[in-house]
């Protein structure tokens, strides 16, 4: 097992924890691995009534996947590795997304990208007073993944295109709202709740736990987002946001304005495909091949280049503005891939 995370039963449960606090629990790809795993020996183990996932540290349940070794791959001209960790990732937020057991997460701090994906499909979602959730990868030329394209489609009104686009930060209220999270239990009462947990692995105690959560702001914003972020297109989007000028709309520009042009394209268009559906395999299939062709055909390697590696935060978009891509610029990146679609029933070799 890796030395980020520790996985064992602990009384009636099995427990999940991420353990890179230093590296806000980042998710690297023998920890998709050992998750994978063990959702497989627990699936059928009568022993295990529930799993619990969580976290060591204050900042971060787990702000992102480890993508070091993608750029240190990719620049070298190997899209391998990343199509490799991306497809087995997939894989593993599928599974537990389909777990037929009661699945658990407690979520402080920063929980984005990847970290949606260990922590946001599960049946009891729990956020607190720190919690701060969001898929951010627009910013680094990417999509919304992990399954978290479908989560956004499933939001309620246009919050997904606004979320997926901008890349905005949820705390606990909105969370919930846009369907990320399901309970707000103030943290000073997580080691109690996973006590309660441990011994029975009654999860209805989540429920009895759970408090209203503070005032968020999506819902205020509601009216807005719904009328600006309702375009079939990323141009629809900007338009109606420069003609408006609110003050919300002027914000959102900003937002819009930071992140690749054809990641947030494709990004409307993904949300709009899958709005109305159920399946995390469809919304994964979809994702996979913009992720599949992520370093070679689009922003990827400069976003993280800009972000991560040399940090001046001035990338250079393959589009120079918003209003640039085009319809086909955004087919063409989601077409099917063939015979290298995604496919759930591989197993890592």
């Amino acid at each position: 097992m890796s030395a980020d995370i520790d996985i064992r039963t602990e009384g009636r449960i099995g427990r999940i924890t991420l353990t890179r606090p230093k590296a806000l629990n980042a998710l690297s790809y023998e920890m998709c691995l050992a998750i994978e795993q063990a959702l497989d020996d627990w699936r059928d183990d009568d022993g295990v009534a529930m799993i619990l996932i969580d976290a060591i540290g204050d900042r971060a349940f787990c702000a992102g996947g480890d993508i070091q070794q993608m750029y240190d791959t990719g620049t070298a001209g190997d899209y391998s590795y990343g199509r490799t960790f991306w497809r087995d990732e997939y894989r593993m937020n599928a599974k537990l997304f389909n777990f037929p057991k009661p699945v658990a997460s407690l979520m402080q701090g920063f929980t984005m990208g990847g970290g949606v994906g260990v922590g946001c499909h599960g049946s009891h979602r729990v956020v607190g007073e720190s919690s701060q959730i969001a898929m951010p990868e627009c910013g680094v030329g990417l999509v919304p993944d992990v399954g978290g394209s479908l989560i956004l489609a499933r939001a309620p009104g246009r919050l997904g295109e606004y979320l997926g686009t901008t890349g905005g930060r949820m705390g606990p209220a909105d969370a919930i709202l846009a369907g990320f999270a399901d309970y707000f239990v103030p943290q000073d009462h997580w080691p109690a709740l996973t006590a309660e947990l441990i011994e029975t692995g009654d999860w209805t105690a989540i429920d009895r736990a759970a408090q209203p959560a503070p005032d968020g702001t999506l819902a205020q914003q509601r009216g807005e987002i719904d009328a600006h972020f309702a375009g079939e297109t990323l141009g629809d989007i900007v338009r109606a946001l420069t003609h408006s000028g609110t003050p919300f709309a002027t914000a959102a520009l900003k937002a819009l304005a930071r992140n690749a042009p054809l990641s947030m394209a494709c990004t409307v268009e993904m949300i709009h495909r899958l709005r109305g559906s159920d399946s995390i395999d469809a919304a994964l299939a979809l994702e996979y091949r913009f992720t599949h062709r992520a370093m070679e055909q689009a922003d990827f390697l400069e976003g993280i280049r800009a972000a991560i590696i040399d940090k001046d935060r001035t990338p250079k978009w393959r589009h120079a503005d918003m209003l640039q891509v085009t319809a086909m610029d955004v087919s063409t990146i989601l077409m099917p891939l063939g015979a290298d679609e995604l496919n759930l029933k591989e197993t890592a070799q």
